[in-house]
């Protein structure tokens, strides 16, 4: 099994165990408090609306400006987009820079991404979302149609590996 494989295993499970809870043994569909979750700010040339997002393929990516592997990810997850948006693919930022919207405009208007770059609230920083806290950046999940958390995984991954796990749930209709 490749590290993405078991990443991707390992992030599922966690990601399954936090929805699930104690109660029962059936997971929970909260896929629309994942698409919630990303009802934000959204700062640069490339426009934001959360309804947008029922029925695709999304991959959050949570970052900061100030992180030089995230800054090193942005021409993968530009890729991702551009081969996959018109498939059903979004790929979506969330900043998590302090500063907020002040770091966050300059930034997306410099670099001006063809995914949208929204902006976190405390209340998301904090963890209080359905993401949970992001305790690495770069973090990455993987949602499905549905909405629901597939996959997740911290650090840089690589843009063949990404791909195969998209291709995947672009394939599962």
């Amino acid at each position: 099994m490749s590290a993405l494989a078991r990443r991707l295993a390992s992030g599922a499970l966690l990601a399954w165990l936090a929805l699930a809870g104690c109660r029962g043994t059936r997971p929970v569909d909260v896929g629309p408090a994942f698409l919630q979750s990303l009802a934000l700010p959204v700062v640069g040339p490339t426009r934001h609306d959360v309804r947008a997002l029922s029925g695709k393929v999304v991959l959050v990516s949570f970052f900061a400006t100030w992180c030089f592997p995230c800054l090193a990810d942005i021409p993968t997850l530009e890729a991702l987009q551009k081969e996959y948006g018109a498939r059903g693919f979004q790929v979506v930022s969330v900043g998590m820079d302090l500063e907020g919207a002040k770091v966050l405009a300059p930034f997306a208007a410099h670099y001006a991404p063809n995914y949208p770059v929204l902006v976190a609230t405390d209340w998301m920083r904090d963890g209080r979302s359905a993401f949970g806290p992001i305790k690495a950046l770069p973090s990455t999940v993987l949602l499905d149609r549905r909405g629901r958390a597939v996959a997740a995984w911290e650090g840089v991954e690589g843009h063949d590996d990404v791909a195969k796990a998209i291709e995947k749930l672009l394939g599962q209709d």
